[in-house]
């Protein structure tokens, strides 16, 4: 039986986390990316299943709900991120997509294909549904969010939900849609016989 050498582990370890918990700790601002709003930066006070609750200068405390939240990271950041998430693809854009609740109309790529694209350092391309591109290489994610390090190891924490598409430089797509037949995750050195690993 072959598997991927680390993966169980890996996800035992951070299936569960995710980046409205590790705000919610920090017990400080962070910057969140909005669907369809202008970012706010606020602090996290509760994180409940499907919504956030925030409080921040702007809003005052107000209930956000997760699906409709893009990305987000802490402020001290922003000078750094801001000019790193300037590319937009334009055709995705012009497609005016909303996050949706419905499962089998979401944009999935697979945690076994992402681990040994983290683990062998593949730059990638993340499209959002708004048409924002992230690029970097995968640093960690959980059931909930990706985080990725940009120029400079910069990170910046995206939603699943908010996903459209992932690439490569050579323009390999890592979607499940494309994943479920070509399996490259299979091609990496890290796809061993179980009693070898």
């Amino acid at each position: 039986m072959y598997c991927l050498a680390g993966f169980t582990e890996y996800k035992r370890v951070n299936h569960t986390q995710s980046v409205f918990k590790t705000a919610m700790a920090s017990n400080s601002p962070w910057c969140i990316h909005l669907h369809g709003k202008p970012p706010v930066t606020a602090q996290i006070i509760e994180n409940n299943t499907y919504d956030i609750v925030i409080d921040s200068e702007e809003t005052g405390q107000c209930t956000i709900k997760k699906l409709f939240v893009h990305f987000l990271y802490p402020p001290d950041m922003q000078e750094k991120i801001l000019p790193l998430i300037k590319k937009v693809d334009k055709k995705v854009k012009k497609m005016n997509q909303e996050p949706t609740e419905n499962l089998k109309d979401r944009h999935f790529v697979k945690n076994k294909t992402l681990y040994p694209l983290m683990k062998e350092r593949e730059v990638l391309f993340f499209t959002l549904l708004d048409g924002t591109i992230i690029r970097g290489l995968v640093q960690g994610f959980t059931m909930f969010d990706i985080t990725v390090g940009m120029k400079g190891g910069v990170p910046l924490t995206f939603l699943r939900h908010s996903l459209y598409d992932v690439k490569n430089k050579a323009g390999r797509c890592f979607l499940k849609s494309v994943q479920e037949t070509s399996q490259d995750w299979k091609k990496s050195p890290l796809y061993v016989d179980a009693g070898q690993k």
